[in-house]
């Protein structure tokens, strides 16, 4: 370690080992009226030792200048050169500079190149990871040891490629968490981590159909009856969401909504000439359809690369179904002899048919926004030996029902504004399929597109609390005219 102090000290630590040496050595002996003096030869050897005692006063700077230093972090490489400790040991310095304090002692031997070359601070260059002093020249000396080459700094963001020594290992990486549009979770839980999601759904539609039965004999006259429907539905929906990570890229979810349906239907009756409006008001609530997913993330993503998220959604049909409630109808409700308005009595809480629903979400990071999106394919699973229920208590047979297939997809951008607060807009379609009865199109039924255009806003009270907030605005006639969503994450 001294001799490394030393070292540092440079060209002033060779000026005052080769001044002492030269102040120590003895001179010829003088001819007889040649040559200095006595008197010029003491004055000279004062002069060196003056300089010798300045050098001494900076190398004692030097070496408070080094005390004084940080010490270096654990792990960081040795200021001494490559290769120092596979080379020979190098003399004491400190051995030198007892010898030249005395002036009468013995003159030293010289010393090699190599260690010249070192005490100069002519060595091989340090690694440029640390900071260097400036004593040593430009570039290695020749036979030297070449230089060891600095490893390139890591891109923001990425994962290194293997260990590093002294240092902890990295953290796997997660798809960053933005404000959620859409069901599914835009971020992992992770491993051993319960996340509790309570959620408000507040839905509005309103549509109007207008149905003529009779012929025309001209295009501005009509002989018939005009059906003019007007139905105004409100869909209240409180759920309860529970995740777990089983590992840090696969989680499990169980999903247990409460649903409050609410409908006003403004109608005439069909095939009577009254000009009487009715209105038609019918409720329901109950359980929902209980939901059970699994996620997995698929690769380790980062800057510039996209995440990659599989999940697989089964719906079960623990709501009323929409065959147990009784619909208005006496016999029949489609088709000939039909009577009645055909509308449900109690409104239905879930769909009636089980469904499997796999899916994929990518997850793009591009500072400073985050770009999303997934595609989805529900899959309905028909039903065999399906009858409704009418009025005064019968049964009307429908047979075996399958309703068609959902295709989706969605995407859209998240932006945070600060540490705390995002923003989130994206825009959701589905495909509805026709559904068959008996293996024929059930009359009346064609594919449905069903768009929205979505806004959310997500603001983190702490460290365990998330408010989600979402608003959806249909762009399609079949889609609700306004949907509201409210969701609270709670992390344990």
């Amino acid at each position: 370690m001294r001799f490394a102090q030393t070292l540092l000290a440079g060209s002033a630590g060779l000026s005052l080992f080769m001044m002492s040496a030269l102040a120590q050595q003895e001179g010829p002996p003088a001819m007889p009226g040649q040559g200095p003096t006595a008197a010029e030869l003491s004055a000279e050897l004062h002069r060196l030792r003056q300089e010798l005692v300045e050098q001494r006063e900076l190398l004692r700077e030097l070496r408070e200048q080094l005390a004084a230093r940080p010490a270096p972090m654990p792990g960081s490489p040795a200021l001494s050169p490559p290769g120092a400790q596979d080379a020979a040991p190098l003399p004491d310095v400190e051995g030198w500079e007892a010898a030249s304090a005395d002036a009468n002692g013995p003159a030293p031997r010289p010393l090699q190149s190599t260690v010249l070359a070192a005490m100069r601070g002519a060595g091989p260059a340090a690694p440029q990871s640390q900071p260097q002093p400036t004593l040593q020249p430009p570039g290695p000396q020749p036979g030297a040891p070449a230089p060891p080459v600095a490893p390139a700094p890591p891109a923001p963001g990425a994962a290194p490629a293997g260990p590093v020594a002294g240092r902890a290992a990295a953290r796997e990486v997660r798809p960053p968490e933005v404000a959620p549009l859409f069901e599914a979770p835009g971020v992992l839980t992770a491993r051993g981590a319960t996340v509790l999601e309570p959620s408000f759904q507040f839905g509005y539609s309103s549509s109007n159909r207008v149905a003529l039965v009779g012929y025309t004999i001209i295009p501005a006259l009509l002989i018939g009856l005009i059906d003019v429907r007007e139905v105004k539905r409100n869909t209240f929906t409180g759920a309860l969401a529970a995740r777990h990570g089983l590992t840090n890229r696969t989680e499990v979810e169980l999903r247990v909504p409460y649903v409050y349906r609410s409908d006003s239907t403004v109608s005439r009756e069909l095939f009577t000439g009254t000009a009487v409006e009715r209105v038609f008001d019918t409720s329901g609530r109950a359980l929902g359809d209980v939901e059970l997913s699994l996620r997995h993330q698929l690769n380790a993503g980062g800057i510039d690369k996209p995440y990659y998220v599989a999940g697989v959604r089964v719906k079960t049909r623990t709501g009323r179904d929409p065959f147990e409630v009784v619909t208005d109808c006496t016999r029949r409700c489609v088709g000939e002899n039909a009577t009645g308005t055909g509308l449900p009595l109690d409104l239905p809480t879930g769909s009636g048919f089980y469904g499997v629903q796999p899916s994929v979400t990518w997850l793009f990071p591009s500072d400073p926004a985050i770009f999303f999106g997934s595609i989805s394919y529900l899959h309905n699973i028909k039903r065999s030996n399906v009858s409704r229920r009418v009025l005064n208590g019968e049964i009307e047979p429908l047979g075996e029902v399958k309703p068609g297939a959902v295709i989706g997809f969605n995407f859209g951008i998240g932006l945070a504004l600060n540490e705390k607060a995002s923003l989130s807009l994206g825009y959701d379609h589905s495909s509805m399929g026709r559904t068959k009865q008996n293996g024929s199109n059930v009359p009346g039924s064609v594919r449905t597109q069903l768009g929205t255009l979505l806004m959310g806003f997500s603001y983190r009270l702490n460290d365990k609390r998330t408010v989600n907030v979402t608003v959806g605005a249909g762009l399609t006639r079949d889609t609700p005219d306004v949907s509201l969503s409210v969701r609270m994450p709670l992390n344990f």
